[in-house]
């Protein structure tokens, strides 16, 4: 391989044009200082034998920040953001506005990571939507979990079922505060009767990270269970996602 072929194989194409602020110099002849090169190098080499299980956060974090500066050690910047969000789901799923409070985080950056955030939530839905959330409960709750796990605030949806329980439609109804969302009964089940839905299973999250729910939630969801039991739309659960675990309104029997 020509000097030239070899550089050009070390320099991955940016999605997004980059725009971050400290770029690395490069060597006269044009390349990447050695180290960085080669690390970059034995990491996706690394991912292309042994998979993602075989990396730590913070190296898979790397090789998607790759693609986002294409000429800087990014070991640095991903342990900084593991520190600041917590774990590879949290970073990705963080606000952009607090991205880019990171020192290193430019808009490119943050374009990658939302561009996981949003494969990996496309990736989770398909694995639900049209399907019995009998059979695929498991697949359904990593899909809640991934959607919902890192917010900042409160988020309501509602996933809505048909007579067989396959997943018709999951949409989302309100966003809220840290510690509150609005929600409204009539308005929910209105949507159920515009989809020909038969059930629903109401899906919210907790900043907090603990999915006890409040007075607050039991309430609601007993005023969304008469609402929708008044026009024979069943109400299957409420879930209530923490940041590593969740609450089943139904499996704690107040449903």
């Amino acid at each position: 391989m020509s000097t030239r072929d070899s550089h050009l194989s070390e320099m991955p194409l940016p999605l997004f044009e980059t725009d971050e602020a400290e770029i690395l110099p490069v060597t006269p002849a044009g390349r990447l200082p050695s180290y960085i090169a080669d690390h970059r190098k034995r990491l996706r080499a690394r991912f292309r034998d042994a998979g993602a299980t075989a990396l730590p956060d913070y190296e898979l974090l790397e090789l998607v920040l790759f693609r986002a500066v294409p000429r800087q050690d990014m070991k640095p910047l991903a342990r900084a953001l593991l520190d600041r969000f917590g774990d590879f789901n949290g970073v990705v799923s963080a606000p952009a506005q607090r991205l880019l409070e990171q020192t290193g985080v430019g808009e490119a950056v943050v374009d990658e990571l939302k561009l996981i955030e949003a494969a990996a939530q496309r990736l989770a839905r398909a694995r639900v939507i049209g399907r019995s959330v009998i059979s695929s409960w498991d697949a359904l709750l990593d899909y809640c979990r991934t959607a919902m796990a890192h917010r900042d605030t409160e988020h309501f949806r509602v996933l809505f079922l048909d007579r067989q329980n396959a997943l018709i439609a999951d949409e989302e109804q309100a966003r809220g505060t840290v510690n509150h969302v609005p929600v409204y009964p009539r308005e929910v089940v209105k949507r159920a009767l515009e989809l020909n839905a038969s059930a629903l299973i109401l899906v919210h999250n907790h900043p907090s990270g603990d999915p006890t729910p409040s007075q607050s939630d039991i309430d609601m969801t007993s005023r969304v269970g008469a609402a929708a039991e008044a026009l024979d739309i069943t109400l299957h659960d409420h879930l209530v996602i923490g940041r590593s675990q969740e609450f089943s309104f139904r499996e704690a029997g107040l449903i």
